[in-house]
């Protein structure tokens, strides 16, 4: 049995849908998927051994020159390989128009959730059959809920597994010596405050461990070398692929995170992670797996699910976005110690 999957972003919507292909395999372990994904995330795919075609797909940076020659003839060759294939299923897993197109161009029975589940309620017009699953359900439960109906068995009551060989990113000994701080993220109410990175980065050091600071563009860039020139055994990496962070990620003792992406590469690679929440809701899309600690804030709007910070005053306090002076650095090293040193 061969089954597109449509899931083309983000980072942690890929990794979300990767444990709902794990339970897959366990029902029927003939069952083998092709997935559409955006271009900038498709190593994450080929890492489930279940995935056997990658298809990219460059609708953001398509968007951009729509009409140039090279980004047709790119779509027509997308469109070719799209449905080079009779598909026993295709999945729409993103409920999207900006992919509900994809999944109809692609050759077999398309299906999705229903209008009361899909994030746009209307992509599910579309599908030959529609399938529920609550908003009340952290997003992994979704997809494994819509894939067990979709092919016929019982959503399983497990922990989820990313079916992800951590072994593949760990070249001989594990390291364990070393910290990532992952504080990058897209909302500016995301953020942690800088100075309360710094200041845990000096409790780690006095640990004797090391930290290590990823960065994706350049404002991550700056205050990765900020950290860094504020506590001794810090480093600030090099800009590094999926596959590179990855094997950073595996190697380490442990990591804290911002509500980002990468969190969830973590929680896919069982690496012990202290994630931080303010705005967003951890019970919905908060890291899923093995030695998982959530810090939210708890504040009076929070989570506000929302990108600007709105408290009334909030311009005037020392920590910014207030939710997060709930979330010290004092907390945060506890949380770090007990995942971490048990």
């Amino acid at each position: 049995m061969r089954i597109l999957i449509v899931k083309t972003s983000s980072m942690g919507d890929i990794l979300h849908t990767l444990p709902a292909l794990t339970d897959a395999g366990k029902i029927n372990p003939a069952i083998r998927f092709d997935w559409v994904v955006e271009e900038n995330f498709a190593e994450i795919p080929s890492w489930h051994p279940l995935v056997e075609n990658v298809i990219p797909v460059a609708i953001r940076r398509w968007r951009k020159n729509i009409m140039a020659r090279e980004t047709r003839f790119e779509i027509n060759q997308f469109l070719k390989t799209l449905r080079s294939t009779e598909y026993d299923l295709v999945i729409d897993a993103q409920g999207l128009f900006k992919t509900i197109w994809i999944a109809l161009l692609a050759k077999g029975p398309l299906c999705g959730l229903d209008r009361h589940s899909a994030r746009e309620p209307l992509t599910s017009l579309f599908y030959r059959r529609r399938y529920a699953a609550s908003w009340k359900w952290h997003a992994v439960t979704r997809l494994r809920s819509l894939f067990s109906q979709a092919l016929g068995y019982s959503l399983p009551d497990t922990v989820a597994d990313y079916g992800i060989d951590r072994q593949r990113f760990v070249d001989g000994d594990e390291e364990k010596k070393y910290v990532v701080f992952l504080h990058g993220t897209t909302w500016p109410t995301k953020h942690w405050p800088e100075a309360y990175w710094i200041e845990l980065a000096n409790r780690v050091n006095e640990n004797n461990l090391t930290v290590k600071l990823p960065w994706g563009n350049e404002e991550e860039r700056q205050r990765a070398q900020r950290i860094a020139a504020s506590c001794s055994s810090a480093e600030v990496l090099p800009r590094l692929g999926l596959t590179e962070m990855a094997k950073v990620l595996a190697k380490a003792k442990a990591v804290v995170a911002v509500d980002t992406g990468l969190g969830h590469l973590a929680a896919a690679l069982n690496v012990p992670t202290v994630s931080l929440y303010g705005p967003t809701d951890a019970a919905l899309t908060g890291t899923v797996g093995e030695s998982q600690i959530h810090l939210s804030a708890s504040f009076p709007c929070s989570p506000c699910l929302s990108r600007i910070c709105t408290y009334p005053g909030a311009e005037q306090s020392l920590v910014q976005p207030p939710c997060f002076a709930t979330v010290s650095p004092a907390k945060v090293w506890e949380a770090l110690h007990a995942v971490s040193f048990p």
